[in-house]
């Protein structure tokens, strides 16, 4: 509900604080007084175009700042913080318009755009008796209206639990269906990649082992030179050092009885010698192994050739290349089956279309029932209302396909006068009217429209007598669900009041100014006396007003 609201430098109000509470709150004072200003700061609020005439003469800047205590609103709390507005317990709104005419919205202290700032705002208060926020007036309400008359809300949500499994299965045919333009496009696409990759017969590290056969290969001549003039060198050529080193230990060994340190030098000797031997032995085997095939080495240059194409055209090495293979061959399987899927989501479809219709013809005709008691109770509703005579239906517009809220639009038509054709809302209601129906629907079905904050304007206008009464023991009937604001001129209205304010109007300092006071006890009395009488109260209007908020407080 609306706890405090603030108003700086708006129009003729220098600074107005007021604090508001549960219940039933009126707002009186005599015409001109500046009630119509407050409904323009809280027009501001739910979103109203800034203009720079709203900004008091002289001052830079207008500020309108509401409070609202939102305890146990746990909807509310998550819409807001799926906006990006999370809250605890309270929310502020703040509207700021400068002399020039531009304005900022800020939601709990954080900046706002309108198009975030109306739909939001407009779940904390509703103003009945202004067509731009008269939510009758928007006639996708109407269903939510009836359902929560009819409850039917867990109904609603079975349905709409259905059709949402039905819309994504939709939405995956959708994406099938689109795919499948493209489907053998990339299919072969697919299919000759993997076939290309297939065909080179990848091994992880052949490039490398690939490169140093081909540098062997190309240097076979040296290698072969090389090894060959060695293994002559050590052993089969003239005075080979294998030959020369066997001559001198046996020299050696011939002397070591003579001094046994030429013995031990011998050995050494012939450990080398052995050496010796055993590489000139791997050279001679080496020579043997050495290819000199030129054709080896074109097949080599032709494999590294295929092998750097593949990894240009798909990834830098071959365990790579064989990967993004395996993946291509998964698609591939995929897009070859695409068939089947669709025809099992295609008869998923079906099934949740049966299932859906079936759901949404039981919410339609639960629908239909609890539409005629309605019609009913609201008529008798606004007889009360000085609204005899109206008629009242419910029209439904039934859908080519399930839709999220069901089968069907919902309209709410009504004939103020007998024998008038029923027509939609908007054609045919005044403000006063629309207050007054709204007051009729808040009645019949409190939690209609879930806003915990309704401000009646003008529904009071034409009224008069009983009537009058009615409208005031209904709007205090109406307050024990939602946290009423109304501004009337009638006392018959203001003595069902639980809070009573008045606007004022008065000079200071050669400027007009707007204020406004809760009123109590005599101050109570004097001013339903005024609304009573004038402005001339006499000790007869102070008894009537005395008796009006003492039978108001006895209905």
């Amino acid at each position: 509900m609306l706890l405090n609201l603030i108003i700086t430098n708006f129009a003729i109000i220098d600074r107005l604080e007021v604090q508001f509470d549960a219940g039933f709150n009126v707002l009186t004072g005599e015409t001109g007084a500046g009630k119509s200003i407050i409904l323009d700061a809280f027009g501001l609020l739910l979103g109203d175009r800034a203009r720079p005439d709203l900004v008091r003469a002289g001052s830079e800047e207008a500020t309108v700042e509401a409070l609202f205590d939102l305890a146990g609103r746990d909807e509310l709390r998550q819409t807001f913080a799926e906006s990006g507005f999370p809250f605890d317990d309270e929310l502020v709104l703040r509207r700021v318009v400068q002399s020039g005419g531009r304005s900022r919205a800020y939601i709990n202290g954080r900046l706002a755009t309108l198009a975030q700032l109306q739909p939001l705002s407009e779940q904390l208060v509703a103003v009945c008796g202004q067509h731009e926020h008269q939510v009758l007036l928007q006639r996708n309400v109407h269903l939510d209206i009836l359902d929560r008359f009819g409850d039917l809300d867990e109904q609603l949500r079975a349905y709409r639990d259905l059709y949402q499994k039905r819309q994504d299965v939709v939405r995956q045919l959708e994406r099938l269906e689109a795919a499948e333009r493209d489907r053998q496009q990339r299919l072969d696409f697919l299919r000759h990649q993997f076939d290309e990759i297939g065909t080179a017969q990848l091994s992880p590290g052949e490039e490398e082992s690939l490169a140093a056969e081909r540098l062997l290969l190309q240097n076979a001549e040296r290698l072969a030179a090389i090894t060959r003039g060695g293994y002559e060198a050590l052993y089969e050529g003239d005075g080979a050092v294998c030959e020369n080193l066997g001559r001198l230990t046996a020299d050696l060994q011939s002397v070591a009885t003579v001094d046994p340190e030429l013995g031990s030098l011998a050995e050494t000797v012939q450990r080398c010698l052995y050496e010796l031997e055993d590489a000139s032995t791997q050279l001679r085997s080496y020579i043997g192994r050495i290819n000199f095939e030129p054709e080896r080495l074109e097949v080599i240059a032709e494999r590294l050739s295929i092998l750097t194409r593949l990894k240009r055209k798909y990834a830098p090495s071959e365990s790579e290349i064989l990967a993004l293979q395996d993946a291509m061959g998964r698609e591939i399987a995929e897009l070859e089956s695409s068939g089947e899927t669709r025809y099992k989501l295609a008869d998923e479809l079906a099934d949740l279309t049966a299932r859906t219709l079936r759901l949404g013809g039981e919410l339609s005709a639960a629908r239909r029932k609890a539409a005629r008691p309605l019609a009913k109770m609201l008529v008798d509703e606004l007889n009360d209302l000085a609204m005899s005579g109206a008629s009242f239906e419910v029209a439904f517009d039934p859908l080519n396909q399930p839709g999220h809220d069901g089968l069907e639009k919902a309209e709410f038509m009504i004939s103020l006068n007998p024998g008038e054709p029923l027509m939609p809302l908007a054609r045919v209601a005044s403000g006063g009217e629309l207050s007054r129906l709204m007051l009729a629907l808040k009645r019949i079905a409190p939690d209609a429209d879930k806003v915990p904050t309704v401000i009646f304007d003008e529904v009071d206008a034409g009224v008069g007598g009983a009537a009058a009464t009615a409208v005031g023991s209904k709007l205090r009937s109406v307050s024990r669900m939602s946290q009423i604001l109304c501004v009337t001129h009638l006392p018959q209205v203001a003595a069902f009041a639980d809070h009573h304010h008045r606007v004022m109007k008065r000079e200071a300092g050669g400027r007009t100014l707007a204020t406004m006071a809760c009123l109590t006890g005599e101050e109570r009395v004097r001013e339903m006396a005024r609304m009573l009488g004038g402005a001339q109260v006499t000790e007869q209007s102070l008894l009537h007003a005395k008796e009006l908020i003492a039978n108001s407080t006895a209905v």
